[in-house]
């Protein structure tokens, strides 16, 4: 999330955290040529590879759309689970055709759209993001001065866990995303030690115990998240975000002091494939939805037990007036 959800040149259930690079599903080990789908050369076969980021929405994206592409196009689609950065390189050499959701990598935008151009913008998806700290509403409500960061020392006792020690907790997921929050909490002088739950499925379960026991926590988070829906939380007001403290961060992450953007989430096209005019491209650039198509999707997933697939399907029956919008006319 600029991406800073997982930042600029950051990172973002989370299956992966690692720098494991290319994994396809159902297949064996990527062929790390230009088309890493094995079903591109067969004769006949519409093939599209997919980019899947480690976070469920993220996920729930290349669901609907792998689902869609399968059942109403006729496409075999290969989908690769990779890391945000990596996710650039694959895309830009042709190993994977789309990005459909991305939060924002200047660095990357200037060096693979910009200058080499073999990745092409693709539009927004429809969602916007944000990513800021936050902690439960239950606590909020009893104690609304804890959404001011200025008063976060004052509760930093009540946040200790074994793994802070003497200091307040802040929870963070993944080691790989790339966030600001040590940058946080030592410029804005907070009392505070960054936990890192592992994943973004890990972070899930540790605020879903301190939800079923009313606990405090404060929890760097982000929207869209189908969580909220469970556990309401209120973000905690961090000095405002500006263009000028983000170029600070640019050039030495470790200066930045204000809060998270506002992202509108991207899709990115492989050149090659954006120029195609093939239906699964002009479907893709179609492909634009809601915060709650998203977390709908995300919340059968991540809490319900559906497979990606029968979450897919399940949305898919019910808003045949989002999705036909998006298959290409014949």
């Amino acid at each position: 999330m600029s991406r800073t959800r997982r930042i600029g040149t950051t990172a973002g259930a989370s299956l992966l955290a690692g720098a494991a690079l290319l994994a396809l599903s159902g297949c064996g080990k990527a062929d790390m040529t230009r088309q890493a789908s094995p079903f591109a050369a067969a004769k006949g076969t519409r093939s599209v590879t997919l980019s899947v980021q480690t976070w469920i929405g993220a996920q729930s994206n290349v669901a609907v759309a792998k689902y869609l592409l399968e059942h109403e196009m006729g496409y075999h689609v290969d989908t690769v689970q990779v890391d945000e950065i990596p996710a650039w390189d694959a895309l830009s050499q042709g190993r994977v055709d789309a990005i459909l959701e991305d939060w924002g990598h200047p660095d990357q935008e200037k060096r693979y759209v910009q200058n080499k151009k073999t990745i092409t913008d693709g539009g927004g998806n429809g969602v916007t993001g944000h990513i800021g700290w936050f902690v439960p509403k239950y606590w909020a409500d009893k104690h609304p001065e804890v959404t001011d960061w200025k008063n976060l020392n004052k509760v930093a006792k009540q946040l200790r866990t074994p793994e802070s020690g003497d200091k307040g907790q802040l929870m963070d997921g993944s080691p790989s995303y790339v966030t600001n929050d040590k940058a946080l909490v030592k410029n804005l002088g907070l009392d505070y030690q960054v936990v890192f739950a592992g994943s973004e499925a890990a972070q899930i379960t540790q605020i879903q115990q301190f939800a079923k026991e009313k606990k405090p926590f404060l929890t760097y988070w982000y929207e869209p998240q189908w969580l909220f829906n469970q556990v309401p939380m209120v973000e905690v007001k961090l000095p405002k975000y500006t263009d000028a403290c983000a170029e600070k961060g640019a050039k030495d992450p470790t200066t930045v002091d204000c809060a998270y953007p506002t992202t509108p989430l991207k899709k990115f096209f492989n050149t090659d494939f954006a120029k195609s005019g093939t239906p699964a491209s002009k479907f893709l650039k179609s492909f634009h939805w809601t915060k709650d198509n998203q977390n709908e999707v995300s919340e059968m997933i991540a809490a319900d037990g559906l497979t990606a697939d029968e979450a897919a399907k399940r949305w898919v029956d019910k808003h045949p007036d989002v999705w036909k919008q998006w298959l290409p006319k014949k």
